[in-house]
């Protein structure tokens, strides 16, 4: 069996993509941004990697199975050049209209694309309660059962400590960025742990290597995030405008959910009542009972395992 999957990006989508590779049988190729191409480079069941800037020498080819989990025309312009027997996720219909799949319904109706439209679809994303994988998994006649993700090997970067903070999500959701990390670090730091901010790195390995060179997390609802999860390390992660429900805990999550989640829901603009929305003490008592036996002054390097921690 041949499968295609094609997802682009977000970085963060990416790698929550990657428990698929556990469920496919056969010979697996992987359409991605250039950017993502070192997410996914060395995963073992990933046949062929293919940067999205050399998408054409995929036409004409014949799958088994084609997984399109972008909405955007070009992606779906490309599905009408792939010979598929069967197809899940978005394509252009005979009108050139973006539509998707039956059996990819579950989480497409809450797209963009939504044959519902974006109103109803943010409702329906509001209200949903299942993961991003139970909806792809069982749209594609599977059960997630925690299947775990693919990371690529870090770049060590000698960051150490036991708390990490990623305080900035990029521009494109401002109200991500919750408003305390600065008093946060402060008060952690008087208690004892050594806390770092996570600094920009050239490579998104060494970004890797950052994240796992720590026995805690503390972010918003970023890339980081979705690293520690991979990488078995316990995080907590503040929920402001975007849905929590998406995102599978792995048992080692921590989520602080915004009370006015539904007010910001999925609203790219900025105010200062969503980023404010939880306190800092709420959030320093959370994370000083989730440390639990991870202890002070970095994790001892006997039990470090890539970042996995045999405290934690």
């Amino acid at each position: 069996m041949r499968v295609l999957i094609i997802k682009l990006g977000a970085t963060g989508d990416v790698v929550r993509t990657t428990p698929l590779l556990h469920i496919l049988n056969g010979e697996t190729h992987w359409i991605t941004s250039d950017a993502n191409c070192v997410m996914l480079e060395g995963i073992g069941p990933i046949g062929r990697l293919i940067p999205w800037t050399k998408a054409d020498t995929i036409r004409g080819v014949n799958y088994d199975l084609v997984i399109n989990l972008e909405d955007s025309p070009e992606a779906a312009s490309l599905i009408g050049d792939v010979r598929s027997s069967e197809l899940f996720g978005a394509y252009t219909d005979d009108s050139g209209r973006m539509v998707y799949t039956e059996s990819s319904r579950e989480w497409f109706d809450l797209s963009l694309i939504s044959s519902f439209g974006k109103k109803k679809a943010d409702d329906l994303k509001l209200r949903n309660r299942k993961t991003y994988q139970e909806l792809i998994f069982e749209g594609l006649g599977y059960k997630f059962k925690g299947e775990r993700y693919f990371l690529p090997r870090p770049v060590q970067t000698g960051l150490r400590g036991d708390i990490a903070i990623a305080e900035k999500s990029g521009a494109v959701w401002p109200m991500k960025n919750w408003a305390y990390y600065k008093e946060l670090k402060e008060k952690l730091e008087a208690r004892g742990y050594v806390v770092n901010y996570l600094p920009m790195r050239k490579t998104l390995r060494e970004h890797i290597g950052d994240v796992q060179g720590h026995g805690y997390l503390i972010s918003g609802d970023t890339l980081p995030m979705h690293i520690a999860i991979g990488s078995g390390i316990k995080c907590l992660s503040i929920f402001l405008c975007t849905s929590p429900w998406e995102i599978y805990d792995y048992g080692i999550q921590k989520k602080m959910i915004s009370p006015f989640l539904e007010r910001y829901f999925y609203k790219r603009g900025f105010e200062m009542n969503a980023v404010t929305a939880i306190g800092v003490q709420e959030v320093y008592e959370e994370i000083v009972k989730g440390m639990g036996t991870c202890g002070k002054k970095g994790l001892r390097d006997e039990d470090k395992v890539i970042g996995l921690s045999a405290e934690c």
